[in-house]
């Protein structure tokens, strides 16, 4: 039955993106991100239905008359120079075919995460876009603290396998992303019973964050509610919700949690942890050798004999820091780094502009909660590795949209642009035009 539902929703929405090519953007990443298809038994389950959405957006915005612009700004040539790095360092990769099959799931995301930035005209349709990411992740969320508090913590919160978020690490980290994102919802909404809902969402959301058992995932809850109560309106408000959600946990974790989470503080003596210690100097051994880094996928033994300080303790590198250095070299490293600080100060420029206007005052919220979920993002993956998970190059080209649509692109262009546009005088002018040009 399940099956049949998700099929029937899905085949009957494709028709709709012929004549709007931004509901193939909505429809993919409902696909991406909550992955119904993987609650089926049935046919649907191992079905592509992400392909054919991504391939009928593609021919229906390609056939429409509308302008084909991308918004060319230094997020979006320094994202498309690292898409660029990760396919030149799979040449080179320890394991070819397994590189070949992960840069054949990175390539398509990117390009759907560009394609957002290429399709999306209106602000109406990216407030759609954030409803989409927010339930989808949300009804993880919600079911999974409803889960939690039920059966007093006992078990662990995860998502649906053979997905990004398939284990509870990736779960959490995920699940602190999409806090920020719901209280930009509440914040923007007008109508009381969805206000409360949503604001049910975003404690149940953090109660399932922490009953996911995630080490990785408590740290990076601890440091997105800090920061997500310094740039919230009301601090007040945002603390309630906050202490209902800690007395929640507080009442329903088992015991063996609390000593699950107290090896935080007792990391020498943790077999895991000191596995991905290991993982860690030998991405920066094989980064140091290899100015391409050793590949996607290259956290195999051979590697670890090579270039572990424990070679024969083999693990996965659970660091999105450590995951793209080893994989991708300094250089890709460096990107990766200058793409979340391009977008940090994106953020604080929309905020600086628009804080006190009332008319854009949603720019600033919106770029404010980003920041917060990319905090969230940057403390868990510390600890987990999701260099590739669509979310955070998703709110960063979310950050382009909201700039272009509040104005901030049009009153503050590029470098180059703004010398190209000096450079054209009127006919009439007098000032001389210099011979040679370099």
């Amino acid at each position: 039955m399940r099956d049949l539902l998700v099929t029937g929703i899905i085949f009957g929405l494709i028709p709709f993106i012929f004549k709007r090519p931004w509901v193939g953007i909505l429809l993919w990443s409902w696909l991406g991100y909550m992955n119904p298809h993987r609650l089926a038994w049935g046919f649907a389950y191992d079905f592509p239905f992400a392909m054919i959405v991504g391939l009928v957006t593609i021919v229906a915005f390609m056939a429409s008359k509308e302008k084909k612009e991308m918004p060319w700004t230094r997020e979006t040539i320094v994202l498309l120079i690292f898409v660029g790095w990760m396919l030149f360092t799979t040449f080179f990769a320890f394991y070819p075919d397994a590189a070949w099959f992960q840069w054949n799931k990175v390539w398509k995301i990117q390009l759907m995460i560009f394609l957002t930035a290429l399709i999306l005209k209106e602000r109406q349709h990216l407030h759609w876009l954030i409803w989409v990411i927010a339930l989808s992740l949300g009804f993880y969320g919600v079911k999974g603290g409803i889960f939690t508090i039920v059966n007093g913590g006992a078990y662990r919160v995860q998502g649906p396998a053979g997905t990004f978020i398939g284990g509870n690490n990736e779960m959490a980290l995920a699940l602190v992303m999409t806090i920020p994102l719901i209280r930009y919802l509440h914040l923007q909404e007008t109508r009381h019973w969805i206000k409360i809902g949503l604001a049910s969402a975003m404690v149940l959301t953090g109660v399932a964050a922490i009953g996911s058992q995630s080490r990785g995932g408590l740290v990076a809850m601890v440091a997105m509610g800090l920061f997500l109560w310094l740039k919230s309106r009301n601090k007040i408000v945002t603390a309630i919700y906050m202490a209902i959600a800690v007395g929640i946990l507080a009442s329903v974790m088992p015991q063996e949690w609390y000593d699950r989470m107290s090896t935080i503080n007792t990391y020498q003596e943790d077999q895991s942890a000191q596995g991905r210690i290991n993982a860690w100097h030998t991405a920066f051994n094989v980064a140091k050798d290899r100015i391409t880094g050793g590949g996607f996928e290259m956290w195999q033994p051979p590697v670890f004999r090579q270039y572990a300080p424990d070679p024969f303790n083999v693990r996965d590198v659970h660091s999105i820091y450590f995951e793209v250095m080893g994989e991708q070299g300094f250089i890709g490293f460096a990107l990766f780094m200058l793409l979340g600080l391009m977008a940090w100060i994106r953020a604080q420029q929309i905020i600086k502009r628009y804080k006190k206007d009332p008319d854009n005052k949603w720019a600033s919220d919106l770029s404010a909660m980003i920041q917060v979920s990319l905090v969230g993002y940057a403390t868990g993956g510390v600890f987990l590795g999701m260099a590739y998970f669509d979310l955070p190059y998703h709110l960063m080209i979310i950050l382009v949209l909201a700039a272009k649509f509040s104005g901030v692109l049009e009153k503050q262009p590029a470098p180059i642009l703004a010398f190209a546009r000096k450079e054209r005088l009127p006919a009439n002018s007098t000032e001389p035009r210099h011979a040679n040009r370099i």
